[in-house]
């Protein structure tokens, strides 16, 4: 028999989070060591999934072989909907992604649903009163770890599920957890949590109705199937079908990802919930809908994505730019953040519809690497807001003078978020540039501006809160260094951004054989 890697791959947490639910809620402690041990036994069976694939392209080419360790079992067999899994290199560097953040966040979160002493300290002395990242005092810390973990496994099935109807499931069942953590565990009279879930709902309902063209049309849910007749010319489909087909998909992935104007969702909720809840939300969760435009927009619909490039591509430009100005005026050091990842966003799509391998490949890349700076960025911004009870920029000073190691942190994570030359954005943006300027020069250039932009929004927040003098404010606490576990957190991310600066093949390998950049293909009118 074989060994379903992909299916323990998503059991694990999937299983882990089930157990935890039903935990006695007094049990926090012990829901937190469970829940942590099945995110690092994720992340060992992923490594050992790793270590299985085959990044050759070239024998995949002669073999005709896309996914590998595919698992294909009858699910629906009235309408012919499969329990159908494969793995590629795009879906493996975000899997990986996926499973290394996963536990980070369970450490740096370990006390955000606690309910903390009346002195409003937590175990590490850090003061958690006022705005900001405030914990959930009271909440069930069981629950707050079940959540994490089932957005997790519902992450990983995304990436692997080669089946349209099943994708679809996961695509819009992650949506529930997410919505607990925003609004369960983050500012109770934030109405961003509803409005998060709108959004996602009203694109998944657009979807659904693109899933189910998609059945009328080529009488499978198979992804496989359906991407090599649309090379081959074997299915007929016609230009205003398939255009709006693709519109259906593409306007879910666009909300997710999420893509100017869709993107006024994401601030609110990114800043309403815990740090730990909105990275996952930002850097793992928001990953599926550009995965899926590189994977599901290009793959079944190439001419419809060779037709609207232009639009799109367009609107990734103003999402670039949009970001990083909106970046700059903010005065909300964690809003600030998540501006930025719009900004970020929008240069991945702007990759993908590029539709050259130099820009696809970038795209790919800059998803892992945006995942690991905003992470970077935000839990370290986090851990600072926790000391001092705001949020607000002008609360802080002379950071650098009194705790060395969180400005020093957030400086690296800052200049990886500008695509400092040597830290692991730089590549993926510089590749996504290149690869966009061979085919829209204009769009290219007009995105440059960004690489400005971002220093600015950067080094000028860097120079508010971390030097100069320190606010005449006796009513503040005071401001420690990073704890053991903090450090434990942030390291492994800056080490990773530092290798993946100068050692970019790590995750190139993976995706360049995964990259195909739209074919031409026959068509009826």
């Amino acid at each position: 028999m074989t060994m379903p890697w992909l299916t323990i791959l998503w059991l694990i947490p999937a299983v882990a989070s089930a157990v935890i639910m039903f935990l006695p809620s007094q049990r926090a402690h012990n829901a937190k060591v469970v829940g942590l041990g099945a995110s690092v036994l994720v992340l060992v069976w992923a490594l050992i999934v790793t270590a299985r694939f085959d990044t050759s392209p070239a024998d995949a080419a002669a073999t005709g072989v896309h996914f590998q360790m595919t698992e294909d079992i009858s699910w629906i067999p009235t309408f012919g909907a499969r329990y159908s899994l494969g793995l590629d290199g795009i879906g493996l560097a975000l899997i990986l992604l996926t499973v290394v953040l996963t536990p980070l966040l369970l450490l740096a979160g370990w006390r955000d649903a606690d309910g903390d002493d009346a002195d409003g300290d937590d175990a590490d002395g850090h003061s958690t009163d006022g705005e900001g990242t405030e914990p959930a005092r009271g909440k069930s810390v069981h629950i707050y770890v079940a959540l994490l973990l089932a957005v997790e496994a519902m992450v990983l099935m995304s990436f692997v599920a080669t089946d349209v109807l099943l994708f679809y499931i996961f695509f819009e069942a992650m949506l529930v957890p997410m919505y607990f953590l925003i609004g369960g565990f983050g500012k109770k009279s934030s109405p961003a949590a509803v409005r998060f879930l709108l959004y996602n709902l009203f694109g998944g309902l657009i979807m659904l109705a693109a899933v189910i063209g998609v059945y009328v049309v080529a009488g499978t849910f198979s992804f496989e199937a359906i991407s090599g007749a649309v090379a081959d010319g074997s299915l007929e489909m016609s230009s205003a079908t398939e255009n709006l087909l693709f519109l259906g998909f593409v306007f879910a992935f666009a909300v997710k990802a999420p893509l100017w104007p869709l993107h006024t969702w994401l601030p609110d909720a990114a800043v309403s919930t815990t740090p730990a809840a909105a990275v996952m939300m930002m850097a793992v969760m928001d990953k599926v809908g550009t995965f899926a435009m590189l994977r599901f927009c290009i793959g079944m619909f190439p001419e419809a994505s060779e037709t609207f490039a232009p639009v799109i591509c367009t609107l990734a430009v103003i999402s670039i730019i949009y970001g990083a100005v909106a970046a700059i005026g903010q005065r909300d050091v964690m809003r600030l953040i998540a501006y930025t990842s719009i900004s970020h966003f929008g240069f991945i799509v702007l990759g993908v519809f590029a539709l050259t391998a130099q820009g696809q490949s970038g795209s790919a890349l800059y998803m892992v690497n945006h995942g690991i700076s905003t992470a970077a960025l935000f839990l370290i911004a986090g851990f600072l807001v926790s000391r001092r009870g705001s949020a607000l920029i002008a609360d802080y000073g002379g950071v650098q003078k009194i705790a060395p190691v969180l400005a020093g942190t957030f400086l690296v994570a800052g200049l990886a978020t500008l695509s400092l030359p040597g830290l692991g954005p730089f590549i993926s943006e510089f590749l996504v540039l290149i690869g966009t300027f061979t085919r829209y020069p204009i769009a290219a250039i007009a995105a440059s501006v960004a690489l400005v932009l971002s220093a600015v929004y950067i080094l000028w927040t860097y120079q508010r809160m971390m030097g100069g003098p320190e606010p005449e404010d006796a009513g503040r606490p005071p401001i420690t260094d990073l704890c053991l576990r903090e450090k434990l957190v942030v390291a492994p991310l800056i080490l990773a951004l530092v290798a993946l600066g100068f050692f970019p093949r790590l995750i190139l390998d993976y995706v360049e054989s995964a990259v195909d950049p739209a074919p031409t293909v026959a068509r009826s009118e």
